[in-house]
């Protein structure tokens, strides 16, 4: 399975009133891994930065005064993301403003987003396994140990990398959490010096990893598990909270 977490920085909040795309940043997973591949862009939106999205992500008008345009780079982007699930938060956003890109274009080799593409929504996962707790991806970060220090200012890259991690975690692993008093403290790296981990920093696994073992549950299991929720649900319906 290859899957494509991607963010976007742009111009302001609504493609519909004329906002562009002027940053994409990808990394490849490929059955939950991450392969090191990814793809960065930035791109002269051909239009002002609003003030508002300037704050958000620093990227001002002469930084991408002389970036090359959307339909300069349309068919590397496309290429590298085509045929694979794309992993993004608050997928609508994204999608929404390279759909907006697309018909710019108006290239017959390149369509709609979903045409090409799966979408998986981490947000809207995010708000499944989460309700009625914040979601964005600040949230998130704390909440799985990940390190956003560095994310002072929105970037695609780094957030797509960010998103990657959290990602990884919140649907099952395939990072190593190094959290204190979880084994021993120190690294050995691979020239022999011990290396300090970081309480709550993240240690992306090998990519020549084995994939991970699924053990599923028995019948005999699965039937207990049935029984014992049964008990749990006549149980607590004898109690007036």
């Amino acid at each position: 399975m290859r899957q494509i977490v991607l963010d976007t920085e742009t111009t302001g909040l609504d493609p519909k009133s004329g906002h562009r795309i002027i940053e994409i940043g990808c990394v490849e997973l490929v059955n939950r891994k991450l392969t090191g591949k990814h793809y960065h862009q930035y791109i002269n939106p051909e239009r002002e930065v609003d003030d508002g999205a300037i704050e958000v992500h620093g990227i001002t008008n002469e930084f991408l005064a002389d970036k090359p345009v959307f339909s300069q780079i349309a068919d590397d982007f496309m290429s590298f993301c085509d045929g694979a699930e794309l992993v993004i938060h608050n997928a609508p956003f994204d999608v929404g403003f390279i759909d907006a890109e697309l018909r710019r274009l108006g290239s017959p080799r390149w369509q709609s987003v979903a045409v090409h593409c799966g979408v998986l929504d981490t947000l809207t996962l995010a708000r499944e396994k989460h309700p009625g707790q914040k979601n964005n991806l600040d949230a998130l970060c704390k909440r799985y140990f990940v390190d956003n220090s560095q994310r002072d200012l929105h970037g695609a890259l780094l957030d797509a990398e960010i998103l990657a991690d959290v990602y990884l975690l919140m649907t099952g692993g395939q990072t190593d959490l190094a959290l204190a008093g979880a084994g021993s403290s120190n690294d050995e790296s691979e020239d022999g010096e011990s290396q300090q981990m970081e309480v709550g920093s993240i240690r992306r696994l090998s990519a020549d990893r084995a994939p991970l073992s699924v053990i599923r549950a028995s019948a005999e299991e699965q039937q207990a598990h049935v029984e014992f929720l049964a008990l749990l649900e006549k149980a607590a319906g004898k109690h007036y909270w």
